[in-house]
């Protein structure tokens, strides 16, 4: 099967299906010619996979059952526990917006310090309220894909001059155009390499898409 076909049958796309293979949660053959032969099997493995992710199951844990390190009992009891304290933090930042409505607030007249503090204290109570690092996740990656085009187009111009100076002055010196055009080229593949293990960083491996399978 191919991963066209896993990808239809399971819901899942293949840059996931491909991620969970990277973190050694699925394992499908090889054909002769060196494409992925998924097997049924597979595809179960793959459902397992979207159940699990779709109750927020972390990867680690998902790995430790795969291994038999985990069992199933343990690992919702442990994660009944973590959904218990996000109500909890969920019922805390309703009642905190609650409050403010209920105060008639205006931005402008907010005692933006008090309320800060206010909610560092229950912080320190053991309330979590929104990750804001989480929420500008976009924001960065937007902001490492354009430094990544701006580099990539700097090193690229002495290319594009020199194969332009080479081709019309073809008597330059073969070792001195090769290094005007090699170093930056080592430095665009390093970039785009850097600019990739980023955006995975950002991302986290997999994708956040709207259906959060």
């Amino acid at each position: 099967m191919k991963i066209n076909q896993v990808e239809q049958a399971v819901g899942i796309s293949k840059k996931n299906i491909r991620f969970y293979e990277q973190e050694g949660l699925l394992s499908p053959s090889r054909s002769a010619n060196g494409y992925r032969d998924y097997t049924e099997e597979d595809v179960t493995v793959l459902q397992q996979i979207k159940l699990l992710r779709k109750l927020d199951i972390p990867i680690e844990e998902i790995r430790r059952l795969q291994t038999g390190s985990l069992t199933l009992e343990d690992c919702l009891r442990r994660h009944l526990i973590v959904l218990e304290r996000r109500s909890r933090n969920l019922e805390a930042t309703n009642a905190f917006c609650h409050r403010l409505l209920a105060e008639d607030a205006r931005l402008g007249t907010l005692n933006v310090p008090m309320l800060l503090q206010e909610m560092e204290t229950m912080e320190e109570g053991g309330t979590n309220f929104v990750n804001i690092r989480k929420k500008d996740s976009q924001e960065r990656k937007r902001g490492a894909l354009i430094g990544g085009f701006v580099a990539i187009l700097v090193m690229a111009l002495p290319i594009v001059l020199m194969t332009a100076v080479v081709i019309t002055e073809p008597e330059i010196p073969i070792l001195l155009a090769a290094a005007f055009i090699v170093v930056p080229l080592i430095g665009i593949i390093g970039t785009v390499a850097a600019l990739r293990e980023r955006l995975k960083e950002i991302e986290g491996g997999e994708l956040d898409e709207a259906s959060k399978y």
